[in-house]
């Protein structure tokens, strides 16, 4: 490769496809080019599953290319397939916005918007989409697109082989990405869109679209799909989705979530989601075990997303908690009404009301495994009242297994 950004995308085992690697290697070496990845906003946050993305846009910028956020604000208002076995739950357009703007919040820490040469531009697709004739974009785009190859993608293809229902409005999404990506291409000169392997068949019209109407070249570009080595979905927990939001998923978490990666996952997540270089992770490889490696890939992580000094904390409260067991105020924090403890609380209901579990008989089995601790005392009764006596300074600490504590606070 002589595109530095693309030998590192190789080296970091981020690259999986592309339209012709050889003509963007060449383009890529040579000059500065926009590249763009589109995200929809169905929630307040992205979670941990749209990292690699990121992570990807955060190379580019390395590299002295121009990333272009696509905040799908028309796009979300149908809902991708891809990957989805039922039709999405359609949002409101205010509630779109509300999504758009605190993501939008998210990119402001992870990028660099120093440097004017490569600052993100974000742009909303709802501004062109929302404005569409129907009968003009049916002959100008819709002419382009035949059925026959629209019912091979896999987007397509794997809900019809399982019979669940495709509704029109999904069916037309891929349209409207491409069509996204030749309005990108007209506005900002945009050479390259990039996505994960699951939105090849999506990235692919867009180049098509481009060439057929514009007579110009586009290129797409995937990274693939991130798994565990158990086969699960990157990003997925018992407690649901892991997200980039403090507010939805504590700093303290997060660095946990990395902490406790499967000794098969760390190596290469050490490439895909830290900014250390490549030769420094074969040096680390070599001198740490790979218990060390994790705190390495968890401080890393949490670096990236909160700054240094919450990635520090998180870690100095792991060793407190873990090493030394400590009751430490930096754990994640529940208040408790002072009238709930004057009165007494069972314990199943604590845990269930302060979602530690999802339902009693949860709690229960928790309770009869030896798996819930007070204190660092083991809880053997599931009709245990929490009350004053359970309190030091206001404070009790709520155990759940090894892994998870909880610092309960009287207000």
């Amino acid at each position: 490769m002589k595109s530095t950004f693309l030998r590192e995308m190789q080296e970091r085992g981020y690259l999986n496809q592309c339209t012709d690697l050889e003509k963007l290697d060449s383009i890529m070496s040579n000059k500065s080019i926009p590249a763009y990845i589109g995200f929809d906003c169905t929630a307040s946050s992205l979670h941990v599953g749209s990292l690699l993305q990121i992570m990807i846009l955060r190379l580019l910028q390395k590299h002295g290319h121009k990333p272009i956020v696509l905040l799908g604000g028309g796009t979300t208002l149908i809902g991708d397939p891809s990957g989805k076995s039922s039709t999405r739950k359609i949002l409101k357009q205010k509630e779109i916005k509300k999504n758009i703007s605190s993501i939008k919040k998210l990119f402001e820490k992870l990028l660099n918007f120093k440097n004017k040469k490569i600052k993100p531009i974000f742009v909303d697709n709802y501004s062109w989409l929302g404005k569409l004739n129907y009968i003009d974009f049916l002959r100008k785009i819709g002419s382009q697109f035949t059925l026959n190859k629209m019912l091979t993608f896999d987007s397509v293809k794997s809900r019809l082989d399982r019979e669940q229902s495709l509704s029109y409005m999904e069916f037309n999404y891929m349209i409207l990405q491409a069509f996204d990506f030749y309005k990108l291409f007209e506005r900002e000169k945009c050479l390259l869109q990039l996505g994960g392997s699951d939105q090849w068949g999506n990235i692919v019209n867009g180049v098509d679209l481009i060439r057929r109407i514009l007579k110009k070249d586009a290129f797409g570009l995937t990274s693939p799909l991130i798994t565990l080595s158990s086969g699960a979905k990157m990003g997925k927990t018992e407690k649901g989705a892991v997200w980039l939001n403090e507010k939805l998923f504590s700093s303290y978490d997060y660095w946990q979530f990395w902490r406790n990666s499967d000794d098969k996952d760390v190596h290469r997540f050490l490439k895909f989601f830290t900014d250390i270089k490549i030769e420094e992770l074969e040096k680390l490889k070599e001198k740490k075990n790979i218990n060390d490696l994790k705190i390495v890939l968890a401080n890393e992580a949490t670096k990236i997303l909160y700054g240094k000094m919450k990635s520090l904390k998180a870690e100095k409260t792991a060793t407190d908690v873990f090493k030394f067991g400590k009751t430490s105020e930096n754990l994640p924090s529940k208040n408790i009404h002072n009238k709930d403890v004057e009165k007494g609380l069972k314990i199943l209901e604590l845990l269930v009301d302060y979602e530690i579990m999802s339902s009693k008989s949860e709690a229960r089995r928790a309770i009869k495994n030896n798996g819930i601790k007070v204190n660092d005392l083991l809880v053997t009764d599931e009709n245990m009242i929490i009350n004053y006596s359970n309190f030091e300074d206001k404070n009790m600490k709520i155990s759940f297994g090894k892994k998870k504590h909880f610092l309960f606070k009287i207000t």
